[in-house]
Formats: C-alpha cells, structure tokens, sequence
C-alpha cells in the first residue's frame, strides 16, 4: 500500500495496512543525527519513510531578509514581514521577535499592496520539506525562505509523487500568522479595539494563499490534502475567547476548509497548545483532522479518540518529552498505551506532539517508529 492511499484511508476513517507515519523533527535535531549515524546523502524524509510531503508558497510581503548582528551564539535579521528577530544559530528554540512592521493601521494598508499572488512566490524546483510546515519556531520561515530544505538538499515535489506519497498544500493563516505583523499584545487589543482590522487582515491573507495555491496547481503541482496553520492555544486554553473565534477567524477557517474541499482535497489543521474548547467547531466546520495535539497543554489522544473519533481524525499525542527521557520504558510505555487505541477504526496518523527536539539521540527515534510501526499494524 502506497503512503498516499494510506493516509486517504486513515483520514476517511479507514483501516489500512497499518498506521501512517509522519513527523517533524527540528533542524538541529537532524544535524545531531547526522553525527550519530543518520546518513547525510540521504533526504531525512524518504529515511524515515515518511508519509506526506509538504509544499507552500511564499505569501509574505517579501521584504528583503538581512543580517543585522550576529555572535557566536545568535543572528539577528530582518524578517520577510518587515520586522526583526534573533535566533539561536542552531535554531533550537523559539526565536525572539524584536521589532514588529505593523504599529497602527496605516501600516498594515502601506503594507497590502505587497501582497499579490505571482508566480515568483513559488520554488518551481519543489523543494521537499523535512517534516510538517511547522518547525518548532514560531513562525513560518520554513515556508517564507526554504531553509530547512536548501540546507538539507531534500529532493522535489515530482520525486515525491513517482513515490505516491501524500502531497499537501501547506499555508498558515489568521491570528498566529498576524504575529508577524503585529505584537502579540497589540494584536490581542486590536481584536477588541479594532475587529475590521483583525478581519481584514485574515481576508487578505488566506485570499493571497487560495490565489497561490491556484497558481501552483496550474503550474503543476498535483496535490492529495491542504495543510493549514494556525495556532489557537497555549498551556492553559485557548489565547482568545471562543467569541472573538467566532466573530473575526472562524469565518476565514470555513472559508479556507469548503474552498480545499471544493478542491477534493481533505483539510488537516495544525494547532498548537489546548484546543479542546474548539473541536465541536472544526467538526461542524467539517475539519478532517487536528494536529499535534500537544500532551503538555492537555490535549490527551486517548480521550479525544474516545470523545470525537467518530467524526475527527487526529494526527499527533505522543508525548516527545518522553522520547527524550533516559529510561527508554517511558517512550515504549506512551506508545504502547496510546497507538493501539487510536488507532482503531481508523482515523489516526502518527506523529510527535508538536515536533522532534534535538535532545532525543538518533536510535531512540529510530526505536520509536519501529514500536509504531510493529505496534500500528491492524
């Protein structure tokens, strides 16, 4: 059975050959695994045999992107978006936002006629990403520069599908995408404040990703789901009332979900942080699948296996602190109590609860998707 049939089967709620398989490990994650046996003439991807590949367009203003300052230890630079940020050089953590484009709303208005679709927001090459759209640092510079893939040399859109794998339209959207252009606080007062704006600005978005996505298309891609991106929560709950969800985002989110579907493309929507307050929504919205379901913000696989199974695909819940512990009977322990479970019915497609980080070594990992893999077959 071919990656892409797989995962169609899970998503309708089928039971395949056995659980599908994908993941995303962080960039320093895969250079420590270089050192430790992982071979470095080979995509990380196709290695670990993962089942969907990732593509997206480039949908920021497309500001120049320089270096500012730098150390031994961090690289300041401007961002695609207009702002500034500082990284870890081995981008093993969030990065630190210094300095926003948007300080009022004339701002934004200078800003949106950069905004255009063309063809020049896309790599024709096709360069395959290393996991899931979403890399662990808060924002979508994986999308924006192809660093992950250049750096990694990963092969391109046309290979993965000689492999039949399942190929997705990547494109983050609404309040998390606005964190590049507006300061988290500045942008939760505006909700209140000023909710046009807000409105306007997930319009003018997701409108500039649905034109790219039709670009890319009539220029050859050939897609099997849509991936989109928006993180709605953090530890504790959701970071805004589910009244602002339904007044401002929700419209933008159907709107995105029935035009991918038009598309005969299922949606999977990536997620950070507790969610759970907004599940019956995606469902009524006719959302086919949540990820990552995060085990640090309560997002427990098994209970939402149990309680939305039947109408909710999940992708994501196991716990990737746990792959890091020094006693490997933690890692074997979540698997073994969760994989077998969800994956009953259909309706799951592994993966970390977020992403790899780079203190889990490379045979631990390859030791946990061989328990997936033993343990996920129906």
């Amino acid at each position: 059975m071919t990656s892409r049939e797989r995962v169609l089967m899970a998503l309708h709620h089928e039971e395949a050959d056995r659980v599908p398989i994908h993941d995303s490990p962080w960039v320093s994650s895969i250079e420590r695994w270089h050192q430790e046996g992982l071979p470095v003439d080979v995509n990380p991807a196709e290695y670990f045999d993962f089942e969907m590949v990732t593509f997206g367009a480039d949908t920021s203003p497309r500001f120049p992107i320089e270096v500012v300052d730098e150390d031994e230890e961090y690289i300041i630079r401007t961002t695609p978006f207009g702002g500034l940020r500082r990284d870890h050089k081995d981008y093993s953590s969030t990065p630190e936002i210094i300095d926003w484009p948007c300080k009022c709303r004339d701002d934004w208005e200078e800003m949106k006629p950069r905004l255009q679709p063309d063809r020049d927001r896309v790599d024709w090459g096709g360069a395959w990403l290393a996991g899931s759209a979403d890399d662990d640092r808060g924002d979508d510079s994986v999308l924006e520069t192809g660093r992950t893939d250049r750096r990694l040399g990963l092969p391109g859109w046309k290979k993965a599908r000689e492999q039949d794998r399942f190929i997705v339209y990547a494109a983050a959207f609404g309040y998390d995408r606005m964190q590049n252009y507006l300061e988290s606080q500045h942008l939760l007062t505006t909700l209140i404040t000023d909710p046009d704006w807000v409105v306007d600005m997930y319009e003018t978005d997701a409108t500039l990703s649905i034109e790219m996505y039709e670009i890319m298309r009539e220029g050859g891609f050939d897609f099997d789901g849509a991936f989109i991106l928006c993180d709605l929560g953090y530890r504790n709950g959701l970071l805004f009332s589910p009244q602002h969800y339904d007044q401002q985002l929700r419209p933008t989110f159907r709107r995105l979900v029935d035009y991918f579907h038009g598309e005969g493309l299922p949606v999977i929507l990536h997620s950070c942080g507790c969610v759970r307050e907004l599940i019956p929504r995606f469902i009524e919205d006719g959302l086919d699948c949540l990820q990552p379901l995060e085990q640090k913000a309560g997002m427990d696989l098994l209970e939402l296996k149990q309680e939305f199974g039947d109408e909710l695909a999940f992708m994501g819940g196991i716990d990737a602190r746990a792959m890091a512990d020094a006693d490997p009977a933690v890692i074997e322990g979540e698997i073994r109590s969760k994989i077998p479970v969800a994956m009953k019915g259909g309706g799951y497609i592994y993966h970390s609860d977020h992403s790899v980080p780079n203190n889990v070594s490379f045979s631990r990992y390859e030791r946990v998707l061989e328990l997936v893999r033993e343990l996920g077959e129906y």
